[in-house]
């Protein structure tokens, strides 16, 4: 008599590296297009990424910064289904805004207009809490 078995071995669950928040922004849209920048290249994000058609990536207003929504933070957005990514920050006179980058698609851009949403955002935790979350 020959036993196969299939079962998968348990895996271990890893603990949490992130804690999530969210929060109420009004979004509008962006383009990588000179008159829309400060930049002299317009593709070239604050902290110096380099933007092209296609990234999930976000802008935010520097009050978010202090909130956690820095460079490289992971963004979920109302009605979006990807996670997009912190890559620049707006101009210091908004307040509590987020820029969704199109690309160069200035219609698409226009078309989303400005909107009021909720956005959840992960937050790294330390070294010393995600200890302490794997024993609870």
């Amino acid at each position: 008599m020959i036993v196969v078995s299939c079962a998968k071995e348990l895996e271990t669950p890893q603990p949490a590296t992130h804690q999530w928040y969210g929060h109420q922004v009004t979004a509008s849209a962006y383009n990588s297009v000179f008159w829309q920048t400060d930049s002299i290249n317009p593709s070239v994000a604050a902290w110096g990424d380099t933007l092209k058609p296609g990234m999930k990536s976000i802008a935010v207003s520097r009050d978010l910064i202090k909130l956690g929504l820095t460079h490289n933070t992971m963004v979920k957005i109302d009605t979006f289904p990807d996670t997009f990514y912190v890559k620049d920050k707006m101009h210091w006179r908004w307040r509590n805004r987020i820029d969704i980058y199109m690309g160069k698609d200035i219609q698409k851009a226009r078309e989303w207009g400005r909107k009021k949403l909720m956005i959840c955002y992960a937050v790294p935790m330390d070294s010393t809490t995600i200890t302490l979350n794997t024993f609870e």
